[in-house]
């Protein structure tokens, strides 16, 4: 799950910014003070969004930016001149802010840090070539002993990890080791 956390020296102008971001749907919504009640909160999500000041009374932006944990992402806000020497990797709106632009900001950030997060898991979840062949070769030993299609030995080897609760890479072992135990 996401989360924005509104950190600004001024805790009234964080929970202002917060009570906009909840009007417009942005529901997991937090504000603070300090970069260390900031980073706290951080760590109990997977990711999320930073939204802070230049200085907070504990750090500058740029101490904050190195402390973030893995996907979460910074949006500065500041003066024009704060914001043209805003640090690289770290996205900024200028003050006053413009509610409009804002709010699209933050929108599309946090799509981002979506799609950055579903491209990593998604990719952690990968079998590598060794863990497939296991499967590949269990399910032809089943295929060739029991004389099952590969559709019902791919489904006997999953309902197999499901009952015993652990991965299909597994069970293919296990099954490999006692067929070839067997010979």
């Amino acid at each position: 799950m996401s989360i924005i956390l509104v950190v600004l020296p001024k805790i009234q102008d964080a929970k202002k910014i917060r009570e906009l971001l909840v009007s417009h749907g942005f529901e997991d919504t937090v504000s603070c003070q300090t970069a260390a009640a900031a980073l706290n909160e951080a760590n109990k999500y997977q990711r999320g969004l930073i939204i802070c000041g230049y200085r907070l009374p504990d750090m500058y932006y740029t101490q904050l930016a190195e402390c973030l944990p893995d996907f979460f992402e910074m949006l500065l806000i500041g003066s024009p001149n704060v914001v043209s020497e805003a640090q690289a990797g770290v996205m900024a709106v200028t003050t006053p802010i413009k509610v409009y632009d804002f709010l699209n900001t933050v929108n599309s950030m946090m799509a981002q840090i979506e799609r950055r997060f579903k491209k990593i898991k998604k990719q952690k979840n990968k079998r590598s070539e060794r863990e497939e062949n296991y499967i590949k070769n269990a399910k032809l030993l089943l295929m060739e002993r029991n004389h099952l299609s590969e559709e019902e030995a791919h489904r006997y080897i999953q309902k197999c990890s499901m009952d015993n609760g652990v991965s299909m890479v597994e069970t293919a072992q296990m099954l490999l080791t006692l067929i070839y135990d067997e010979a």
